[in-house]
């Protein structure tokens, strides 16, 4: 083969691939096209995507709604009625049922309002996430954490630390008021409708909004919010504050949100106090939601907090558990402690477990040797009080002294102090006939060996 036929080849071939590749961009596109298009039901009612929507709603469990039908039981029922229900998603006329109103208590006082889908529409949301998921989340910023496929509270702690390290030691610190209660519904869905052309979606996307709450027996009608409950509200509530990422993005901030929580960091307090007013303005303007004054601030990040965390004040500045937290943390210890009364020791520590087992799973981040020592130390004390109440009396709290290695003389002398079980607790002969090991031996996790980890860089 000649140079020039060589040439000739290789250009041959160029072309043919790019004509392949612009044919799969095509593709994509059309793909995509038919998503956001006028189709979008026939995606959400396929089989792949409802076998999907109904694996995650078995795996998430959760409450019966107003209709008391259990996750067990949604399979038989599917059996004899999907058919009905996949007819009226697809001609645009199916109706979900009213949500099963829930209060619980927040961490900081107050109640957070839940609001319990049916089975059934559970499962309708969660197909109908799985399919807005693709088209919505690509165009999500990149500091949008809440809610997201491989996005966690972990990287955008980390990540405000690092703007931290950079020199912005100012945090605008915006708590949005009743999040979920508030949302305009007409904001909300003309946010939706940007990439949503489908009707019937939009249409049962509306019907689940405005579906009524039923409380002790009366359903009353919802005119806004997004009750937390159902799969497609973290969805919505990211589509709606998108417009607050990208304004943020227009104007050049370093920013974090988790769900409705907020920050933005700045070299100075003046600049934050401009920043948090004209945020305050677009809020109120574009999206009609009002900002909590009472939770929101520009301070210090080391005197705030941020999901659960804090930092030091240091130039390279060290995640931290906030003392709120750490408040929250010791108040579930206490209460699983008064359900065990009555339990043996090795019991109360098999029920701990998955609490402390949980919180090292989320402060895994912290560098707060301090706090995990005392800590630590505090549940054994706590411990060391549940067996001192237990023995009630003399005789039996010098024998169990005696038995773990304390002499009689001072058994007698520990038992018949007149000290109450705290301070017993904390005494020297409870430590030395309980120490540490004697609850590792039970399975009490250590979160000062567990939860702390080697400084990281920024």
């Amino acid at each position: 083969m000649t140079e020039k036929s060589e040439a000739d080849y290789r250009n041959t071939r160029r072309k043919r691939g790019e004509r392949s590749a612009g044919a799969s961009n095509v593709t994509a596109r059309e793909e995509t096209s038919s998503l956001e298009g006028t189709a979008l039901m026939e995606a959400v009612v396929a089989r792949e995507n409802m076998m999907r929507a109904y694996a995650r709603v078995v795996q998430n469990k959760g409450a019966a709604g107003v209709d008391a039908m259990t996750v067990e039981e949604l399979q038989p029922y599917l059996r004899d009625h999907w058919e009905g229900i996949k007819k009226e998603l697809l001609e645009g006329s199916y109706r979900p049922q009213a949500v099963r109103k829930v209060e619980i208590p927040k961490p900081g006082g107050g109640t957070r309002m839940l609001g319990i889908p049916t089975v059934v529409d559970r499962l309708i949301q969660q197909a109908l996430h799985q399919v807005m998921t693709a088209i919505f989340d690509r165009h999500f910023s990149t500091s949008s954490y809440g809610f997201r496929e491989g996005r966690s509270a972990h990287q955008a702690v980390t990540q405000a630390r690092r703007y931290v390290a950079e020199g912005k030691r100012w945090v605008v610190d915006i708590d949005l008021e009743k999040f979920f209660d508030r949302v305009n519904h007409d904001v909300l869905m003309s946010r939706v409708a940007r990439r949503v052309q489908d009707k019937r979606v939009l249409r049962v996307i509306r019907r689940y909004l405005q579906a009524g709450m039923m409380s002790d027996g009366i359903v009353s009608v919802r005119t806004e919010g997004t009750p937390q409950g159902g799969p497609l509200s973290p969805l919505l509530s990211n589509i709606l504050l998108d417009d607050l990422d990208k304004e943020l993005e227009r104007r050049g901030h370093a920013f974090c949100r988790y769900a409705d929580d907020c920050n933005v960091y700045v070299r100075s307090r003046i600049a934050g106090e401009r920043v948090m007013t004209s945020l305050k303005q677009f809020l109120d303007k574009h999206l009609r939601l009002r900002v909590n004054e009472a939770k929101s601030a520009v301070g210090r990040p080391w005197q705030r907090t941020f999901l659960g965390y804090s930092m030091t004040f240091h130039w390279k500045p060290r995640l931290t558990v906030a003392a709120r937290s750490r408040d929250r943390f010791k108040e579930k210890v206490r209460e699983l402690l008064r359900r065990g009364r009555g339990q043996s020791v090795g019991q109360v520590i098999t029920e701990l477990q998955p609490l402390l087992r949980g919180w090292i799973a989320y402060f895994k981040l912290a560098e707060a040797r301090k706090t995990f020592e005392e800590l630590d130390g505090w549940i054994r004390r706590k411990l060391r009080c549940v067996l001192w109440r237990q023995w009630k009396r003399v005789y039996p709290r010098v024998r169990r002294l005696m038995q773990r290695g304390i002499a009689e003389a001072r058994a007698w002398r520990s038992a018949t102090n007149g000290r109450g079980p705290w301070w017993n607790s904390g005494a020297s002969h409870m430590n030395e006939a309980f120490p540490a090991s004697f609850f590792a031996g039970l399975g009490l996790p250590s979160l000062l060996h567990e939860c702390l980890r080697p400084t990281y860089s920024i």
